[in-house]
């Protein structure tokens, strides 16, 4: 699912409460909420308080490089 600008919330609810993975970033959304520029920070802890809040837990940077089939730093 990909959602931008201010379909970005619920396209990111919508994956954990089917048990998927969701990333979000300032490339697809520059506002945390109506007239208030967001940042990665806050967008990324966001995302993490909702995949904690509905028992998902949020992968670290190493099972997310290995879920992506990427090599460490």
């Amino acid at each position: 699912m990909v959602g931008f600008g201010p379909h970005q919330l619920p396209m990111t609810t919508q994956p954990l409460l089917l048990g998927g993975h969701v990333r979000v970033g300032l490339e697809d959304n520059r506002y945390y909420e109506r007239g208030e520029l967001a940042t990665n920070e806050q967008l990324v802890a966001r995302a993490a308080r909702l995949a904690e809040e509905l028992g998902r837990p949020v992968a670290t940077p190493e099972q997310t490089r290995e879920l992506l089939g990427l090599r460490g730093r």
